[in-house]
Order: structure tokens, then sequence, then C-alpha cells
């Protein structure tokens, strides 16, 4: 355990007080409380990178603890009212896409592909995006909900185009891996 993976555990450990806080209404401090949830996301990277610490159970931590909380929060934010229909199931049906797609270049061998700096980028808006839906839903704001649909529009187009570069890169791993070695 090092700090970044720390940080990661800390990230896992703050969903339930997330999902609590939408449950008893509270959806402003939700989101904000899922902004320090987005945000420590980047800090847990940097500090790993800075520092050299990037280990193996941080690979597997920290993009558990991203793609659950965005996950719980979507989810809740559809059932809640709190996201808008079109925009949480679009989220949804892009990480299946994506799921089922890792999930086919893993049996086929590929165990990791690069990150993509566009793919930050597109995180960072649906997170501030997503956040922001839930503080403009407690505190009443219609201007911050516009605000916050200004924001995610991009951040899907971005998400969609990552995606589809995603699987183009899965696509060239995959056919890699099944490529003889012609030194054997």
């Amino acid at each position: 355990m090092n700090a970044p993976n720390a940080v990661s555990v800390l990230r896992l450990l703050l969903i339930p007080v997330f999902v609590w806080l939408v449950l008893i209404d509270q959806t402003a401090w939700a989101g904000a409380l899922l902004g320090v949830i987005g945000a420590t996301d980047w800090i847990d990277g940097y500090i790993a990178r800075r520092f050299d610490q990037v280990t193996e159970v941080g690979k597997i931590l920290d993009p558990i603890a991203d793609r659950l909380a965005v996950a719980v929060a979507v989810i809740l934010g559809l059932i809640t009212g709190v996201l808008p229909w079109a925009f949480g199931w679009a989220i949804i049906i892009r990480e299946v896409v994506i799921a089922v797609g890792a999930a086919y270049g893993w049996s086929k061998g590929v165990r990791r592909l690069d990150v993509r700096w566009l793919g930050k980028l597109a995180t960072l808006l649906l997170y501030f995006s997503i956040t922001t839906f839930y503080i403009a839903d407690g505190l009443d704001m219609a201007w911050l909900w516009w605000a916050s649909l200004a924001i995610g529009i991009p951040g899907l187009v971005t998400y969609y185009i990552v995606a589809f570069n995603y699987l183009g890169d899965m696509r060239s791993a995959i056919a890699a891996a099944e490529t003889p070695d012609p030194k054997r």
C-alpha cells in the first residue's frame, strides 16, 4: 500500500457516502463529493507517476474506482431524475460497448491499451458535468443545469470519439497478438 493506492481506496470508500447522500436527498452535497472523487482521480495518478509509485495494484484500483464512481452516479442520476435520460443512457451504452470490447480483447490476449490524453479530457468533462447536474438539482439552479449540459455534450462527443479510437487500438492489438512471431 502506497499513497496513490491509498487515495484510490479512499475514492472507493467515498462511493457509499455518495449513495447515502443521494438517498437522503442531499444531491448538492452528493455532487460536491463526486467532484472530490473525480479530483482525487487525477491526484492519485499524478502522485504515482511523479514519485515513481506506479504499481500493478494501482493500475487495477484506479480504473475500478473511476468506473464505479461514474456508473453509480449515472445510474442514481437516471433513477432520481438528476441526469437527462438521453445523456445518462449515452454514457451507459458507451461503457457497455467498451466493456464488451475489453472483454473480447482480454480473451484474445490483449492485457493493456495505452490511455489517451483525449480520453482523460472526456472523463474530466463528464465528471464535471455529472457533478454539476447533481449540484444544480440540489440547489434548484436552472442555469447551472444548462451549464452542465453545455459541458456534458462536448464531453460525451469526445467520449465516443475516444471509444472508437480505443476499439481501433484493440483491433490492432488483437491482430498483433494473433500474428505468429517470425523468430520462433
